[in-house]
C-alpha cells in the first residue's frame, strides 16, 4: 500500500514550462521508485534502460 507524504518546501520546484519537478529529497521521503524516469531518482531507475 502505498502512503501518503505530504509535500513541504525543497520536495520539488517549477520548471521554466510551469510542471513540478520532484527532487531527491522528496523521492527519498517517499520511500520507493515509481519506475517513471524522474529527473532526480536516487534509486537509479532509467528510463533509457528499460
Amino acid at each position: 500500500m502505498k502512503k501518503f507524504v505530504p509535500i513541504e518546501e525543497g520536495d520539488y520546484y517549477l520548471t521554466p514550462e510551469g510542471y513540478r519537478c520532484f527532487t531527491e529529497q522528496y523521492h527519498l521521503k517517499r520511500g520507493y521508485c515509481c519506475e517513471s524516469g524522474c529527473r532526480h531518482c536516487p534509486y537509479g531507475f532509467n528510463n533509457k534502460k528499460h
